[in-house]
């Protein structure tokens, strides 16, 4: 008897239908990466490459602008001297050591500049200085000082400090040496004018370090041996 052929049935959608998922429900990745994550990437490196090249442009131009003020109007640092110093009043207490004085300053303010104009405004200090003790303070007045100019100032200056008795000590005997050292600090506020335009206001600091002859004796005129003046500008 011939064999009878048996039929099977056949599901055609079987061999079409994964036997796992090749990723995770609401996973981009792949076997080339993830795209999603590289094109966030590439922004992010754009994003800082402008903003380098924005920095580096704005810094060539500033530098580029300062070059050519200075080089426009070439400007020269003031310069400060300290002429006189008259004690007009120094009285120290032997009880409490408290020292009362007063002093009238002498000082040259010298601009070079020839296109540069100075605002000197209110607010200013002025103060002499004995070691780390303030012996007396005052105050600068208000005024603009032109181009290539100098100004004499008469500045009046008080004050009275406790001093100790090594520092007493001290400042007898410099007096007896004929060599008494004194700190002259001045901070006045002062706006730079190039030009028409004024700018910021900054602070404009002097250090006048002095060696007078004497301090307490007031017989006579004391001399200023020695003047060794600095100046700076604080913004």
């Amino acid at each position: 008897m011939a064999d009878h052929q048996r039929i099977h049935p056949v599901d055609l959608e079987a061999g079409n239908r994964p036997s796992a998922p090749l990723a995770p429900n609401g996973s981009f990745r792949s076997d080339k990466g993830d795209p999603a994550q590289r094109r966030g990437r590439s922004c992010c490196c754009r994003f800082l490459c402008c903003v380098i090249v924005t920095l580096v442009v704005l810094a060539v131009l500033v530098a580029a602008a300062a070059a050519a003020l200075y080089f426009a109007f070439k400007p020269k640092a003031p310069q400060y001297t300290v002429d006189r110093l008259s004690v007009s009043a120094f009285q120290l207490d032997p009880t409490t050591l408290t020292a009362r004085a007063a002093f009238d300053v002498a000082v040259t303010a010298t601009n070079p500049n020839t296109r540069i104009g100075i605002y000197y405004e209110r607010g200013s200090s002025l103060s002499v200085w004995y070691e780390q003790y303030r012996l007396a303070r005052g105050a600068l007045p208000a005024f603009y000082q032109g181009h290539r100019n100098t100004t004499a100032l008469a500045i009046a200056m008080a004050g009275e400090v406790q001093l100790g008795s090594a520092v007493v000590s001290g400042l007898q005997d410099a007096q007896r040496q004929g060599a008494v050292p004194l700190v002259f600090r001045a901070d006045v506020p002062v706006r730079v004018e190039l030009g028409r335009f004024k700018l910021w206001k900054v602070t404009s600091r002097v250090r006048c370090d002095l060696v007078v002859d004497r301090l307490m004796d007031l017989s006579s005129p004391i001399k200023i041996k020695a003047s060794n003046c600095k100046f700076s500008f604080k913004l």
